[in-house]
């Protein structure tokens, strides 16, 4: 009686810390949301990292060989890292195809495919812009694709994350009636990034994106493509700059153009301020509207 009573106590403990995985912080975030106390994180990358050169350690595999769920931004951002990581980890919950592996860019819909994809390109990505997550109107998606995976996993919890992803859902509606107001105010503004990684975000708000700094997606500036661009990018307010590249370029540029340059955060931790998904968006549209 009392083994039995002592494996039904492990069960629920069990039951009640959900091991999960995710690539990215933003990812992280919205399984602490509905997770809450059910939940065990572990996030692999730095909010502070480039998200497509991550560094794979073997406290990443320790962690993904014991997890119940692996979380993906996918679309192949993570194909640099996450390989190895998952064939060294031998768990099969969490191989592509089980119920324990969740690629979030398969609930949205991903812009700029290809046609074709050879190296002349640069660092294209086959099915699409993997930045997806920094339209804010996507969130609301992916969230409910976690909950409900999270459900199929550990249905006993299954009304706790519903609970909270309806919590999360109206503060989050809450602050898009926000945020839609102040960026729409951006409409029609040109502006140039580094990399094409603003490019849903500018689609949603009608921010016009005239150029990138890149001549190729993953290849560096050249002298002959920022000449090129000097005498494109009349009328660009702002140059938008992530925490990782270069900076000189953009800094150049801006002079040359009388332009702005505006380090943004791409995800949760990438500058102080951006603390969570909230203050992710709140420090994009404080970073514009100074």
């Amino acid at each position: 009686m009392r083994v039995m009573l002592f494996i039904l106590i492990l069960v629920g403990f069990s039951l009640a810390q959900l091991k999960v995985v995710a690539t990215y912080p933003w990812i992280g975030e919205l399984v602490k949301e509905i997770g809450k106390d059910k939940v065990k994180i572990h996030i692999i990358a730095k909010g502070t990292d480039d998200p497509h050169f991550v560094v794979p350690k073997p406290s990443h595999i320790a962690k993904m060989r014991d997890a119940n769920l692996l979380i993906i931004q996918g679309a192949s951002i993570e194909i640099g890292f996450l390989p190895p990581l998952l064939q060294q980890s031998n768990n099969p919950r969490i191989q592509p195809g089980r119920e324990g592996f969740l690629d979030l860019s398969q609930f949205v819909e991903l812009i700029e495919k290809p046609q074709r994809v050879s190296r002349e390109m640069g660092d294209v990505h086959p099915e699409g812009n993997p930045h997806y997550n920094l339209d804010p109107h996507n969130i609301p998606i992916l969230a409910r694709a976690v909950a409900e995976r999270m459900c199929q996993l550990d249905s006993p919890n299954c009304s706790y994350y519903r609970a909270n992803l309806e919590d999360f859902l109206g503060r989050w509606n809450a602050k898009l009636k926000e945020w839609d107001r102040e960026f729409s105010k951006l409409r029609g503004t040109k502006v140039i990034s580094y990399h094409k990684l603003y490019n849903y975000f500018l689609s949603r708000y009608g921010i016009v994106l005239v150029g990138t700094l890149e001549p190729l997606p993953g290849i560096p500036p050249t002298t002959k493509h920022i000449e090129n661009l000097t005498a494109q990018a009349q009328g660009v307010k702002f140059i938008l700059q992530d925490i990782y590249h270069e900076k000189r370029t953009a800094e150049y540029l801006a002079k040359r153009l009388n332009a702005k340059v505006l380090i943004l955060p791409h995800d949760v931790g990438a500058v102080p301020e951006a603390k969570d998904l909230f203050s992710l968006f709140d420090e994009i549209l404080k970073r514009f509207s100074q």
